[in-house]
């Protein structure tokens, strides 16, 4: 084979694994996620992250030196990394509060519920007595940051005058809730035996803000969202 053939085959292979090497953070963070989640922390070994994503333990250590370090950054990649775009979504939201809530809950299922990230909030409370640092973590990464963005939606109710005064400090779990019960169904129960849970998160989630917005007294609306 002529030199130039060779010498082109040569960059396109070193072109090949150049492409591999940047790309490896993000394969490791795919597989790691896939492992925690079909295994929960514990179970999980390093190797098997590893050999996923097609690289050597090594590779994975260069990276990530340890297990924590790995599941860490796979809660910032798929959830807490996202919460800066989140509340500038919110910022710029022109709609009634109401709506807001409905979008908020809705957008919620479809970005985090309804993707493999939803694992790991079963993983986070099977674990979390085992693991109480990666609970910390947790709770300092996603709990506060969520629950301080339904807070301030619930405020802007208030501010608003679409709802009445409530108890902020208690009234955001009437959102986080409702959602965690339906990720906590979709990794256990519901996952086992599907036939008997025919349960529709569209009308879930419906059936929830609905309950949230206006209660279960009849009495007359007088305005959208409120009574």
């Amino acid at each position: 084979m002529p030199l130039s053939k060779l010498a082109a085959r040569g960059n396109d292979a070193f072109a090949r694994r150049g492409r591999r090497k940047e790309a490896r953070p993000g394969e490791l963070l795919d597989a790691a996620l896939d492992l925690f989640v079909e295994k929960g922390f514990a179970a999980t070994r390093s190797e098997e992250v590893a050999a996923r994503a097609g690289v050597s333990k090594g590779t994975l250590f260069l990276y990530f030196p340890t297990k924590e370090d790995l599941f860490e950054a796979v809660v910032r990649e798929n959830i807490s990394g996202r919460f800066g775009e989140w509340n500038e979504e919110f910022d710029a939201f022109e709609g009634s509060t109401a709506d807001m809530v409905r979008y908020c809950m809705r957008m919620w299922w479809e970005r985090i519920g309804a993707t493999r990230a939803s694992g790991i909030t079963k993983l986070i409370i099977s674990e979390a007595r085992n693991f109480p640092k990666l609970a910390e973590f947790y709770q300092q990464e996603v709990i506060r940051p969520g629950t301080a963005l339904v807070r301030r939606i619930l405020q802007r109710g208030i501010a608003s005058g679409e709802f009445r005064g409530i108890d902020l400090d208690y009234a955001v779990y009437g959102i986080v809730a409702p959602m965690t019960f339906l990720l906590m169904m979709q990794h256990s129960l519901w996952a086992c035996a599907p036939q008997d849970w025919p349960m529709d998160p569209d009308r879930y989630i419906a059936s929830q803000v609905d309950h949230l917005l206006h209660g279960l007294c009849a009495r007359p609306q007088t305005r959208e969202g409120t009574a």
